[in-house]
């Protein structure tokens, strides 16, 4: 028996998604926080994907204050204004190595190849996985200082202090993880971003002043913490929180998530357009 197709199967009635070439600002901004809310599920399905800006804050702060307290600062308590936002810099610029992390999952899971089916702005699965990260520096942000006052931590600028001391490393760990989202966009493999990340931040982090005054190291190392743009930031943290000072370090800071932000967020995207 022969059977004749008189036209393509699914031709008659079949609601088809037309291509969109361009899409609208407004359109890409609606899609972006729709990619943003997908994330946020994520989140609330798998809690514990938070467990490192849950529980990192807790064991750092207080594995570094008991055993470091007593010998730099002499008791525990006069090392809190100096370790919590040591602590609190380190956390949120390790929580933005995840996100060049689980982009290149998604990549790697064919979710991004699933997106560039749909007629939305192709940026959006992109920029939309970024400020969902804004809610882990939040929650890390939130946990480092709750830590902190448990343990007897009291800023003497006060809670507007405290807030814009927050607001400040929310806005440069935004900016610094589009450096890791360029590195999951470019690099094939996410244990590949985890491992550079780590290799990145090791340095950056713990030849810093986060931990120990800069004038108890040796002088060539002092030379590297002073150029440091995580000793800039932690002392900009430092004043604002415990001072309610905003000084020349949080305008660098500010001055440096401005830079990173104007150069790897459009290289990002430029990459990222071409391979979606």
């Amino acid at each position: 028996m022969t059977t004749t197709l008189s036209r393509p199967a699914g031709s008659a009635g079949t609601p088809t998604v037309e291509a969109v070439d361009r899409v609208s600002i407004r359109d890409s901004v609606a899609h972006t926080f729709t990619m943003a809310y997908r994330g946020f599920l994520k989140i609330k399905h798998n809690p514990q994907q938070l467990a490192d800006v849950i529980v990192q804050p807790i064991v750092f702060t207080a594995v570094f204050a008991y055993i470091f307290g007593g010998a730099i600062s002499g008791d525990v308590q006069s090392y809190l204004p100096i370790i919590i936002p040591g602590v609190l810099v380190h956390t949120v610029i390790t929580t933005s190595t995840v996100t060049g992390t689980q982009l290149r999952e998604d990549m790697d899971k064919g979710v991004f190849d699933r997106f560039r089916s749909l007629p939305i702005a192709r940026i959006a699965p992109l920029s939309g996985a970024l400020i969902a990260d804004v809610v882990r520096y939040l929650i890390a942000t939130t946990i480092t200082f709750a830590t902190g006052f448990a343990m007897g931590y009291r800023p003497q600028g006060g809670i507007v202090s405290v807030v814009c001391a927050a607001l400040l490393i929310i806005v440069c760990g935004f900016a610094i993880s589009w450096i890791f989202a360029l590195m999951g966009v470019v690099m094939n493999k996410a244990a590949a971003v985890q491992g550079s990340s780590m290799m990145i931040l090791f340095p950056l982090t713990f030849l810093s002043n986060a931990f120990v005054p800069a004038d108890t190291m040796p002088g060539w190392m002092q030379a590297f913490v002073d150029v440091n743009p995580v000793s800039h930031l932690v002392t900009a943290v430092r004043e604002l929180a415990n001072d309610g000072h905003f000084g020349i370090s949080s305008v660098w800071a500010l001055l440096g998530a401005t830079v990173i932000a104007a150069i790897m967020a459009p290289l990002t995207v430029w990459i990222y357009m071409r391979k979606a």
